[in-house]
C-alpha cells in the first residue's frame, strides 16, 4: 500500500486559497475514483473536489471552516501501488471534449480523473456527458439531504416565546452581512437618481427577440443594452472606474463589469464580464446569458467572481422603481436598474410640445462621496440615461 497527498488544485490566477464545507466522506472510507470528496468555496463560489484515484480515506488534514492554500495537501488516501501512476495521466483532449467541459465550468484537474473508455484511456463523447450527468445527479440528492439536515438542525424554535423561530444565517448570507457592513464603513454612500426613457429600446427589443432566439437561440435581454450603455459613459467618466487604497486613487486601464444576481435561495452572487467594452452587443448578450445562468445553478468557476471595477444592480426585477445599492467593495460605485413603467409624458418636437405615452425608467447611482462628488457621480448617472434614450435600434445584432 502506498499514500497519495489530495492537494487543493489551482482554481485561478486570483485564487490563493479556498474554506473547506464539508467532506462527502468520512475517514476509513473506500473512495472511487471519480467520486465527489469535498465541497469548498472560495469567496461565494461553492465548488467540488474529486478523488483522482481508488482508495481508503486514511487522513482529513483539514476540518469544515477551515482556510487551505492552493498546492497544499488536504487530505491522504491510502492507495495501491499501481494507483500512484495515475498522478501524470496528462492525455489528449478532443475539441469537443474540451469544449464541453469549459462551458460545464469542469476544471483541468477535474477532467484529470475522469476515467477513459476511449484508446489509450482517451476521454470519449460518451465518458464525458455520463461523468456531467452523475455529477447533476449527485449534487441534486446532495442539494435533497442538505434541506432535509438543515430543517432540523438550523431552525429552533425558541422556548421563551412560540410565536418565534430563530434562523441561522447560511455561510453565503454571513459573507453577504459582513461585506455589506464593511462598505458602509469604509465608503461615504451617497446616492443620485435620474430618469430614463427608454421607449425606443422596449419597442426594438419586442420588435426583434422573436428573430433573435431563432437565428441564435439566445434571449434578447435589457441588461446587455444597460451594460453597453453604462461601458460607454465609464469611458466617457473613467475616474468612475478606481478603486481607492488609503490616500492614493487606483486607475482602472480594463472596465470589469459585475452584474448583482439573485440566487433562488434569496442570495446574492456578483458574477463578472471581464473587458466589458471588448464586446459586441451580441457578444454581450451572449456572455450575460451564460453568466446569469451558471450563476442560478451554482456552476461559476471561482474567477469568475472576481475583478469587477463596477456593478450593476437590476433592482426592476423585483418590481422595485428604485433603491439605494451599497457599493461592492473595492470598487467606488455602483448603479441601480430600475422598473420599467408606461407612464404619461410631455414629449418635445420641433412642432411643439404634445402628451404621450412613454416607457420610462429611473437609474440610482450610488457612489462613494471620499473620492466622487456630485459633478462626476451624478454626471455619470445622467450620460448613462443619454446613452439609453439614443441607443441605436440595431437592424442586425453581431
Amino acid at each position: 500500500m502506498a499514500e497519495y497527498n489530495l492537494t487543493l488544485p489551482s482554481m485561478g490566477e486570483s485564487i490563493a486559497e479556498a474554506t473547506i464545507i464539508r467532506w462527502l466522506k468520512k475517514e476509513g472510507d473506500y473512495i472511487k475514483k471519480e467520486d465527489l470528496l469535498v465541497e469548498i468555496s472560495t469567496d461565494k463560489v461553492d465548488s467540488e473536489i474529486t478523488s483522482p484515484v481508488n482508495g481508503i480515506l486514511k487522513k482529513k488534514l483539514f476540518s469544515s471552516n477551515e482556510v487551505a492554500k492552493v498546492g497544499s495537501s488536504i487530505a491522504i488516501l491510502e492507495i495501491e501501488e499501481k494507483e500512484t501512476c495515475t498522478e501524470k495521466s496528462i492525455r489528449f483532449y478532443s475539441p469537443f471534449v474540451r469544449t464541453i467541459s469549459k462551458k460545464e465550468g469542469i476544471s483541468f484537474y477535474e477532467l484529470e480523473s475522469i476515467e477513459g473508455t476511449g484508446k489509450k484511456g482517451r476521454i470519449t463523447k460518451k465518458d464525458i456527458l455520463k461523468y456531467i450527468r452523475n455529477k447533476k445527479e449527485k449534487r441534486i440528492i446532495r442539494k435533497k439531504d442538505s434541506i432535509l439536515s438543515s430543517t432540523g438542525f438550523m431552525i429552533n424554535k425558541s422556548k421563551q416565546d412560540e410565536t418565534e423561530t430563530i434562523v441561522e444565517m447560511d455561510r453565503i448570507r454571513k459573507i453577504t452581512s459582513s461585506h455589506m457592513i464593511s462598505s458602509k464603513k469604509i465608503s461615504a454612500h451617497v446616492t443620485s437618481f435620474v430618469e430614463a426613457d427608454v421607449t425606443n429600446i422596449v419597442k426594438w427589443r419586442d420588435k426583434m427577440k422573436d428573430i433573435f432566439h431563432k437565428n441564435t437561440g439566445e434571449k434578447l435581454t435589457l441588461m446587455s443594452v444597460f451594460v453597453e450603455c453604462v461601458v460607454k459613459a465609464i469611458k466617457d467618466y473613467p475616474m468612475i472606474n478606481i478603486s481607492v487604497n488609503g490616500t492614493n486613487i487606483i486607475k482602472k486601464r480594463n472596465i470589469h463589469i459585475g452584474l448583482a444576481t439573485a440566487l433562488p435561495n434569496g442570495n446574492l452572487i456578483v458574477p463578472v464580464i471581464k473587458n466589458a467594452d471588448s464586446y459586441s452587443l451580441g457578444g454581450l448578450i451572449k456572455i450575460i446569458n451564460d453568466l446569469i445562468k451558471r450563476t442560478k445553478s451554482n456552476q461559476l468557476k471561482p474567477e469568475e467572481t472576481k475583478g469587477g471595477t463596477y456593478t450593476i444592480s437590476n433592482i426592476g426585477s423585483f418590481g422595485n422603481l428604485f433603491g439605494t445599492p451599497i457599493i461592492h467593495q473595492p470598487q467606488v460605485a455602483i448603479m441601480g436598474i430600475g422598473l420599467i413603467q408606461k407612464k404619461l409624458s410631455v414629449i418635445e418636437t420641433p412642432e411643439g410640445d404634445f402628451i404621450g405615452i412613454r416607457h420610462k425608467i429611473y437609474l440610482s447611482h450610488s457612489y462613494d462621496h471620499r473620492v466622487i462628488d456630485g459633478v462626476l457621480g451624478g454626471g455619470f448617472a445622467k450620460k448613462v440615461a443619454l446613452y439609453l434614450e439614443k441607443f441605436k435600434c440595431y437592424t442586425r445584432i453581431i
